[in-house]
């Protein structure tokens, strides 16, 4: 029992990191250092690399090495499709399952999000990803659909390392306008209207893979 408590401590502990986006695309993992990290022995760390090798959300290399997926158009462009379609469906049926306690739970997170920002701290990215996971994720629970939240999560396993490069492309492009999006959604939540939900839930998860899209374009040129 104790060896399954330790396997799942590392598992959920990296996982955690893919999604905080603590790992960047593209770095290489070495099981010795995740295990010196995570204060464990390499076995656990092994295992589960495994599986998240197996969920997509790292890659085997032929040189036994473990990396994060790096950066590409091809995979901002098929993640974006499947996050567009799943979690726009998760947001359409969460609308109509909305309630006074769960808008004002989200409503919570949105004001303590838009605090930590006006705060103007640099440091304050690891919050920031937590905040934004928080919001959405309270959304998508309401959803009644226990098939569509896990793939949510997968995706978001997936998409971890880009958000925070996108996060730091806002930065570098001055983009302030980052709580329009997630305002738009609310309102929407609010007035219990799917559609609307789910168009403002697209331009929000639209916009920082057009952010990487552009940035690859100039970075090719």
């Amino acid at each position: 029992m104790g060896r399954e408590t330790v396997q799942d401590r590392v598992y959920t502990e990296l996982r955690r990191a893919l999604i905080g986006g603590l790992f960047a695309p593209g770095q290489v993992l070495t099981i010795r250092q995740l295990a010196d990290a995570l204060m464990t022995s390499t076995m656990p760390v092994r295992e589960a690399l495994g599986r998240l090798i197996t969920e997509q959300a790292l890659e085997a290399l032929p040189n036994r090495s473990i990396r994060v997926p790096p950066v590409t158009l091809e995979r901002i462009e098929d993640l974006l499709r499947a996050r567009v379609l799943i979690e726009g469906e998760a947001m359409e049926l969460a609308a109509a399952r909305m309630t006074p306690r769960l808008l004002a739970s989200i409503r919570a997170i949105m004001s303590e999000w838009e605090d930590m920002r006006l705060g103007g701290n640099p440091e304050t990215v690891d919050r920031e990803v937590t905040l934004n996971h928080a919001f959405h994720f309270e959304i998508y629970r309401a959803c009644g659909s226990p098939v569509l939240l896990p793939m949510i999560e997968s995706l978001w396993l997936q998409s971890g390392p880009f958000t925070r490069a996108a996060i730091y492309a806002f930065s570098e492009a001055g983009a302030q306008d980052a709580a329009r999006f997630h305002h738009d959604i609310l309102r929407a939540l609010e007035a219990g209207d799917g559609k609307a939900a789910r168009a403002a839930l697209l331009a929000d998860i639209s916009r920082p893979f057009a952010y990487l899209r552009d940035k690859l374009g100039k970075e090719a040129t």
